[in-house]
């Protein structure tokens, strides 16, 4: 395979506010894996939370580089094994880098990449619209300038957080799901868990710090809410440990390191009895293209990434009011707008 990589900047449709911090603009790194004549891609974010820059990335693409041109994607199970390993605790890279090579597997035998783990897209969940936190009053316009969506994730951490869902309820009879970002205590989950089940929440993902392991149980065994984990389930290593603290776990590709462990932890999540659902960062329609492949294992998905920039760099998969489109191509269906990208 020959690989290429671009960096691109990412623009918002508006300033998106977590409890952690503000962006405008989402730095993104696209890679392309190359063989005959077939082009497959994987993207990772820039995160300063889990200290993925673009030139730590962009160095683990030019030392696997190696090893990828010695390597094909038409049997990915090796070389996936062989970039899991010297790319070890540099998950971000290897997610972009395993989901290059699962695109490019599925465009080289001419099949989707869902269709060659042989499962179908007949039924399939339906994606959230994230709500970045604001005043009250851009919160409601947010959600009102994106109508006709099934589910609406509200991102909270701020000291009017029940008043924001009470307010966003009154406009829309949607499905809600809040997040706060471990930015709340035990106690502050169980007592706005009680009001938040009467605003019709689904559940709540991660109210508390990862490592607050006494909290969570509490939370766990007194929340009037399912509870979903996010940061506190980051490699499949945590699967095991979310049992017990938690309802479910909410997966990151970019966190776990691509297609393949995530598999393997819906499979280990499924064993333990624990509900899954696969996240998204603000990224482009390459990163969410690979995320669609997944759908057809989950019970829940936030993958509105490329609906929250205000311009994209690639085609595949598309999401409308919460419906994933699938396009009519192999591979994850993946191609970059301005082509493929040149030798390096």
């Amino acid at each position: 395979m020959d690989v290429s990589y671009r960096e691109y900047d990412l623009p918002l449709r508006h300033v998106f506010t977590i409890a952690r911090g503000s962006t405008t603009v989402q730095q993104t790194i696209v890679v392309q894996l190359s063989e005959d004549g077939m082009h497959g891609y994987g993207e990772a974010t820039t995160n300063d939370y889990y200290g993925a820059t673009l030139e730590a990335m962009a160095a683990a693409f030019d030392r696997v580089t190696p090893l990828l041109k010695a390597s094909s994607a038409r049997e990915p199970e090796a070389v996936l094994a062989q970039l899991a390993q010297e790319l070890e605790g540099q998950s971000f890279p290897l997610s972009a880098l395993d989901a290059a090579v699962h695109d490019l597997w599925g465009k080289l035998h001419g099949k989707p990449v869902y269709a060659m783990w042989g499962l179908s897209t007949d039924k399939v969940p339906s994606s959230n619209y994230t709500i970045g936190i604001d005043s009250v009053e851009k919160m409601v316009a947010k959600m009102e300038e994106m109508p006709g969506w099934p589910v609406y994730k509200i991102k909270l951490g701020t000291d009017r957080d029940t008043e924001i869902v009470r307010a966003l309820r009154e406009h829309t009879s949607a499905t809600l799901r809040v997040d706060a970002n471990c930015g709340w205590t035990a106690d502050q989950t169980i007592e706005y868990s009680k009001e938040l089940a009467t605003l019709g929440v689904e559940f709540i993902e991660q109210p508390l710090a990862a490592g607050d392991i006494d909290g969570a149980k509490k939370v766990f065994e007194h929340s009037a809410l399912p509870i979903m984990a996010d940061e506190s389930c980051i490699t499949e290593a945590d699967v095991a440990k979310c049992a017990g603290m938690f309802h479910g776990i909410n997966i990151k590709l970019s966190k776990c390191g691509g297609l393949a462990p995530a598999r393997r932890m819906i499979a280990e999540a499924r064993e333990r009895k624990l509900r899954v659902m696969v996240g998204c960062m603000t990224e482009s329609t390459v990163g969410i293209s690979a995320i669609a492949q997944l759908l057809p294992l989950l019970d829940y998905v936030d993958m509105d990434g490329a609906v929250l920039i205000a311009k994209d760099v690639a085609t595949g998969a598309r999401v409308e009011k919460g419906v994933c489109h699938y396009p009519h191509a192999n591979g994850s269906g993946i191609a970059l707008i301005d082509g493929p990208l040149p030798p390096r």
